[in-house]
């Protein structure tokens, strides 16, 4: 899509559809006004016969003439005015994106960003809207015989303000949006492509086209005998019923200064995981094409880096390898050595994620990093918890914490925190080994935290559980929804910015 920003009001201004928001109160924005004065009053009519819902999320589509300079006028309902938070925004925006398609138009005003968002600025509005609007115009179809003719979607948003001043912040939102949502998408093509074609190799590979176009990128990819020279004898575990190898990948993004200590996001990459030898019931099995999401968001956010020319020297880390069960497969009972020298009794071979992810966990170590996030699809159990609106975040470290429940309040990229609590720690108690990889049926997002844990005490460090987040499971929006990109990339550029924690 293309956005255009401009000095200029909303009633000398032509486009083929106008967006507006009204709370509940009726309250109008001072574009809204000017649109009410153009049009003889046709929103205070509305508003006043009850034509307009107000509701968050609803919509009411307001023609006038199609020789007028606005043919179509769509209110968005912004519900509570004190209640109106960037998730809120958008929320409506989508909505009235949505309508807008059906009416087949080409260009909108976006006049919603006048509406007062709590704890939102102009930029925040903005980059919201660009994030947004980018994601409705999203379709896959690098596996389909004929790509979508994009028919019916937008084409043009125009950002509108009266004050000057307000056009730089509204052009450094458009930067900071585009950014995140090419991460976005290129998180949700990889996890949309089918575990046929999107293997360890083969995420190798795209971490290795994005350092073609980005020269402050540096990648190195481990294959299996590199590894087991390495002791990961935890991530070799779970591809040894594969007869895709596995990768470790880390992309290396220095755009802060010489020596800097390092951002790193550790990601799990598990390209299809049928559960191994503790075998996945087969409904929906088709969607563990997606457990390569966390790994998906890291080459995503690393992007979005890229984009934005962070000042920031920033990690990434994918750990990646397909789940099989095989002759040659991990067995429940079998005890695994790990690179940090601990063992692992492994009582269910379907708790996977978590042994890639230790040893890449004490192989970032290497990169004496500031902070280190691993992003995981980790455990159902989270969505059990939280459903599918918050990742499930585990961190002992406050400042740390803080800094990303920020991050995720910004953007809408939401997350929620859970305990990682010593009582947990039990349950993972072995006979056989250092520890076993499940607890018992009881906490397992939080337990599954806790393995982690034990791999993580020499620096600062979280746990995002995106299982309930990273894909829509159903209907017309099924596929990858490349969170949590926003959440990293704003927590990133917190950091960089020295507000973050």
């Amino acid at each position: 899509m293309n956005y255009i920003a401009k000095t200029v009001s909303i009633d000398k201004e032509p486009a083929d559809c106008v967006i507006v928001g009204m709370f509940k109160s009726g309250q109008l924005s001072h574009s809204a006004k000017k649109l009410d004065t153009l049009y003889q009053g046709i929103l205070t009519r509305a508003s006043r016969r009850g034509i307009i819902d107000t509701g968050l999320g609803q919509v009411t589509t307001l023609h006038d003439s199609s020789r007028s300079r606005h043919p179509c006028i769509i209110v968005a309902g912004c519900g509570e005015q004190d209640r109106f938070t960037i998730p809120s925004f958008q929320r409506a925006l989508s909505a009235a994106l949505s309508e807008a398609k059906k009416h087949k138009v080409n260009s909108v005003i976006n006049g919603l960003i006048e509406m007062q968002v709590n704890h939102a600025d102009m930029q925040t509005r903005v980059q919201a809207s660009v994030v947004i609007s980018e994601n409705s115009l999203y379709s896959y179809s690098h596996t389909k015989s004929k790509a979508s003719d994009g028919k019916g979607s937008v084409k043009k948003m125009k950002f509108l303000t009266r004050r000057s001043a307000e056009l730089s912040k509204i052009r450094e939102g458009k930067k900071f949006g585009e950014a995140i949502a090419g991460g976005m998408k290129l998180a949700r093509d990889l996890g949309n492509l089918p575990g046929n074609i999107c293997t360890p190799t083969y995420l190798a590979s795209q971490a290795r086209n994005l350092k073609k176009a980005h020269p402050k990128l540096q990648v190195t990819v481990l294959g299996e005998a590199q590894m087991r020279k390495l002791g990961m004898g935890a991530l070799l575990s779970v591809s040894d019923g594969s007869v895709q190898p596995a990768k470790l990948v880390s992309l290396e993004y220095k755009g802060g200064k010489p020596g800097q200590r390092p951002v790193v996001l550790v990601g799990k990459g598990i390209t299809f995981d049928t559960g191994g030898i503790s075998l996945k019931p087969g409904s929906a099995m088709d969607e563990m094409k997606f457990d390569m999401c966390g790994a998906g968001s890291v080459i995503g956010t690393i992007k979005a880096c890229c984009m934005l020319d962070i000042p920031l020297n920033v990690v990434g880390v994918i750990a990646c390898a397909e789940n099989m069960p095989g002759g040659k497969a991990t067995r429940p009972g079998d005890v695994v050595s790990t690179m940090s020298g601990q063992t692992v009794e492994i009582l269910n071979t379907d708790a996977e994620g978590r042994l890639v992810l230790c040893d890449a966990l004490t192989y970032v170590k290497k990169f004496k990093p500031e902070i280190v996030i691993d992003i995981a699809t980790l455990t159902g159990a989270c969505v059990v918890a939280l459903g599918h609106v918050p990742a499930g975040l585990m961190c002992n470290d406050e400042p740390l914490v803080n800094g990303l429940l920020e991050a995720g309040e910004r953007t809408g990229d939401r997350a929620w925190r859970l305990p990682l609590w010593e009582d947990y720690q039990p349950q993972l108690d072995s006979n056989f080994a250092d520890m076993a990889n499940i607890g018992s049926r009881w906490a397992g997002t939080i337990t599954a935290a806790c393995f982690l844990s034990r791999f993580t005490e020499k620096y600062r460090w979280a746990h995002l559980d995106i299982a309930g987040i990273a894909w829509h499971s159903s209907g017309k929006k099924k596929g990858a929804t490349g969170r949590p990109v926003p959440l990293l990339t704003q927590f990133l550029l917190q950091q960089a910015s020295g507000t973050g924690h």
